[in-house]
């Protein structure tokens, strides 16, 4: 679970009851899959995905639910998330995590949520998204 410190809101609310909950969370990944299908961009990670995104949708919103402090909904469906090790089987570098982080950005400054409380969200999601690179980049 995600955990914020030095934010006295993180006292009274959950990351998941700050961002909406149940809709906050669905918002945030159905805004991010939209921004991966329609950023030229991002072609790279949504080449990694299958046609039909929404099976990839709703495990990044059952896994994002539980990570934010919410029930544990890909838990209780899959069991733990092992993150690094179900992202294996794709090649994961410097441009995919970048993309992938700017489809997050982008679709959290959709919600309209606090600044601190959005910046802290993205420190969390790069260094998830850097620890799942799998792949030595080449030298130049």
């Amino acid at each position: 679970m995600l955990f914020i410190q030095d934010d006295p809101m993180a006292e009274i609310a959950t990351p998941y009851e700050r961002i909406g909950g149940e809709d906050g969370v669905r918002t945030l990944c159905e805004t991010f899959y939209q921004i991966m299908c329609d950023t030229p961009q991002t072609q790279l990670i949504r080449d990694l995905h299958p046609e039909d995104i929404k099976i990839s949708e709703e495990k990044l919103y059952l896994f994002l639910t539980g990570w934010l402090g919410g029930p544990p909904l890909y838990t209780d469906l899959y069991g733990h998330p092992r993150l690094r090790a179900r992202h294996m089987p794709f090649p994961i570098g410097i441009e995919e995590r970048d993309q992938w982080l700017y489809c997050m950005a982008q679709a959290l400054k959709k919600l309209n949520l606090d600044n601190l409380f959005a910046e802290q969200l993205m420190s969390s999601f790069v260094q998830t998204a850097d620890f799942m690179r799998n792949r030595e980049e080449q030298p130049a």
